[in-house]
């Protein structure tokens, strides 16, 4: 963000993780959009689907030193599960997006480069970050919706000689047909929707499940027609994943880490990777960096992500890209900017969620930070941020916690499980 300002548009709500149907999922995922307040530097603006608290907003201002009458935050009321730029003109606000944006060169900064941000931007006049023109962002959303799709990563990672695992992609039609087939040379295999993020619509079956006549029965994600893609359940040892950035100059590492993972659903992450999977690292950079050149081939600058599974044996296999903002590229975005000068080398760091057996408001669990001396300390670059603001519950509390060493970042982990009472702390 070395650019001029940008309108920080979070548009959770998008057709490019997940069909436009699935709206309860994207309603959750919208939640998250608080974190987004950590990219505003002045004179930027966030379009926002949820609403910030005022104490939220103090606080990170406080962290990232941002004048708070310097930022403008646009909240924009429910319109049910459409995209943002359509809920932002139903309620009458296109006018004063624009008066923000004015006439300063300023630019779109989307979540999801998707066909109505692209619009929106247009409407406004703004450019989309980081392309230079919209005609640009135009050209790469083709390449951006395929690679989105587990079926469009498997052809891609195929020519680019990733190792991915055994599997067959299928229409909804031809599931349970292409499933009973795996059966025969796999115990398990993962029944994933075509278009879907964090698990969202993931089966596992066994042989056991469909034994004795019982039909599979999938979730609607992708409507009667859409592609479903059936492959081997490897026996895992890690969920893992690299983030990247393409520019103009070529393809860079940002990060790589473990996902926290329930059955598919990804829970948190840790950064960097742990010493049992640390080994995977350099293959996963590898082939990080041919997907990214793929991608500039095609049009597409900005970041992304390449998930990969790390099986019992320590072999890594390539499960699926994220062409996009991801859940972990704002708090990385975050961790670099808060300890930019305090820590050296770069710190672990991680991020996850948990539940408080009793709800409380921000200032509340701030105060418990605080009090515990786990709050984020500026002078040091360590300690637990609340980088979401309060949950709607007051009880789903999402953290990250920074720290010199992975060991640091888990006991300060357990101290805040005991501070804010998380379930099973």
């Amino acid at each position: 963000m070395e650019t001029g300002p940008v309108v920080v548009f979070a548009n959770f709500l998008s057709d490019l993780a997940v069909d436009l149907d699935e709206g309860q999922i994207l309603t959750q995922w919208a939640q998250q959009a608080p974190r987004k307040v950590w990219l505003l530097r002045p004179g930027d603006a966030l379009v926002t689907p949820v609403p910030l608290s005022p104490e939220f907003l103090r606080y990170a201002f406080d962290l990232t030193g941002v004048p708070a009458g310097s930022v403008t935050v646009i909240q924009v009321p429910p319109a049910g599960a459409v995209p943002l730029a359509r809920a932002v003109r139903e309620a009458g606000l296109m006018d004063r997006v624009r008066a923000v944006a004015g006439d300063r060169g300023a630019a779109l900064l989307p979540t999801a480069l998707d066909a109505s941000a692209i619009a929106f931007a247009r409407d406004i006049g703004l450019a989309v970050h980081p392309y230079p023109t919209i005609e640009a962002a135009e050209a790469a959303l083709k390449t951006t919706m395929l690679l989105n799709t587990k079926a469009g990563f498997r052809e891609a990672a195929g020519r680019l000689g990733m190792r991915v695992p055994a599997g067959r992609v299928c229409r909804r039609a031809q599931t349970e047909a292409v499933t009973r087939e795996l059966l025969r040379e796999h115990e398990r295999v993962v029944v994933k929707p075509d278009r879907s993020a964090g698990g969202h619509g993931m089966r596992f079956v066994s042989r056991e499940d469909l034994s004795g006549g019982v039909s599979l029965r999938l979730d609607s994600v992708g409507g009667p027609e859409g592609l479903w893609v059936v492959e081997e359940c490897l026996d895992v040892a890690e969920s893992v994943s690299v983030q990247l950035d393409v520019t103009a100059s070529g393809t860079r590492v940002l990060f790589s880490g473990a996902m926290r993972t329930v059955r598919g659903s990804f829970t948190g992450y840790v950064s960097p990777l742990p010493p049992s999977c640390g080994h995977v690292a350099g293959e996963l950079e590898q082939w990080g960096t041919l997907l990214g050149r793929h991608l500039a081939d095609h049009g597409y600058a900005g970041p992304f992500g390449l998930d990969a599974l790390v099986d019992t044996d320590g072999v890594a296999y390539a499960s699926e890209s994220n062409i996009r903002r991801t859940a972990t590229t704002t708090p990385h975005s975050m961790v670099a900017r808060l300890t930019a000068e305090s820590v050296e080398p770069r710190p672990a760091w991680s991020v996850s969620k948990g539940w408080s057996r009793s709800p409380m408001d921000f200032a509340g669990a701030l105060a418990r930070l605080r009090a515990s001396r786990l709050a984020f300390d500026q002078d040091h670059g360590e300690g637990v941020v609340l980088y979401a603001d309060a949950p709607p519950d007051g009880r789903s509390w999402r953290y990250a916690v920074v720290a010199r060493s992975a060991g640091d970042v888990a006991e300060r982990e357990a101290a805040l499980a005991e501070v804010l009472e998380f379930e099973g702390g």
